[in-house]
């Protein structure tokens, strides 16, 4: 997606968006398919992504699929009888529905993969923001905290700050442990900041971290504070990620990010939406 349209971009994330408020759970419609039937589709998969890359005759469906003549004549049959597909001067295209049932074929198998991937950040913030992260953020780099590698995560977050000029984010407190800048110097010193906090968490920061005072005695750190804030996001030059916590400990569990344009469109609309309804730290 690289060099593509940031507004096409941007209407496409929101109608994503849109359809994912949709009430997924409503009362299951009298019409919808039988599992049987939803598995005879599903078992069809490499013969959708086949037919979604180009029109294929029988003999080029038998090599890229690696089947026999046999059975490709009944995948053929089965397109044809569910009229997914047509046959045009021996080529089988798919139909309109074939495209749609295709592409929700590959959909479902990709979500469900990247679900997977994700599963450490989907377990670590809450219900009402899961469905939003699964698609910006479907190649990710996934870095979860483990015994041997407890500070895995925020070293992650380190390595990507590290060359970084312009930084924003919210709710980052723990992507950068209280004390770090005594120890391995101010992590933000060379970039321009800003950054959206919990009041409370400011409160205590103030209180306890000399490295954080001297941070906003300096020019490059501007600080705002809301009441409520879902997770950790952090937007980078060129990267943009999300950090989970522990619920108990408030340690970062897991950290996610992905240099996508898709990602970079949803998390600049996310940030954007929680900055308009934050107070400037010096107005208060």
């Amino acid at each position: 997606m690289t060099g593509a349209d940031p507004k096409i971009l941007d209407e496409l994330l929101q109608n994503t968006l849109e359809l994912q408020a949709l009430d997924l759970r409503e009362e299951p419609s009298e019409d919808r398919l039988s599992t049987d039937d939803l598995l005879d589709v599903l078992r069809h998969r490499d013969l959708f992504e086949a037919l979604l890359v180009t029109p294929l005759d029988r003999r080029d469906l038998e090599d890229s699929l690696e089947v026999s003549r046999a059975t490709s004549h009944r995948f053929t049959r089965w397109l044809e009888q569910k009229e997914y597909a047509e046959r045009v001067d021996g080529t089988y295209h798919l139909t309109g529905e074939g495209e749609i049932v295709a592409e929700a074929v590959v959909q479902f198998e990709r979500k469900i993969r990247t679900a997977n991937r994700l599963s450490p950040l989907l377990d670590a913030i809450c219900e009402d923001h899961r469905e939003f992260v699964v698609e910006p953020f479907e190649s990710a780099t996934v870095t979860v905290a483990t015994p041997a590698e407890p500070y895995a995560p925020v070293t992650r977050f380190l390595t990507l700050l590290r060359d970084c000029e312009r930084f924003r984010g919210f709710n980052t407190t723990h992507m950068v442990p209280p004390g770090l800048a005594d120890v391995y110097g101010d992590p933000f010193a060379d970039c321009e900041v800003e950054l959206i906090y919990l009041p409370d968490v400011v409160d205590t920061l103030e209180k306890s971290d000399d490295g954080f005072r001297r941070a906003l005695d300096g020019e490059h750190l501007k600080l705002r504070t809301r009441d409520a804030l879902p997770y950790g996001l952090a937007l980078f030059d060129d990267r943009v990620g999300i950090g989970g916590y522990d619920e108990e400990t408030g340690t970062m569990r897991v950290f996610v990010d992905t240099d996508t344009a898709i990602a970079r469109a949803w998390a600049e609309r996310v940030y954007d939406t929680f900055r308009a309804d934050s107070t400037p730290l010096e107005a208060e």
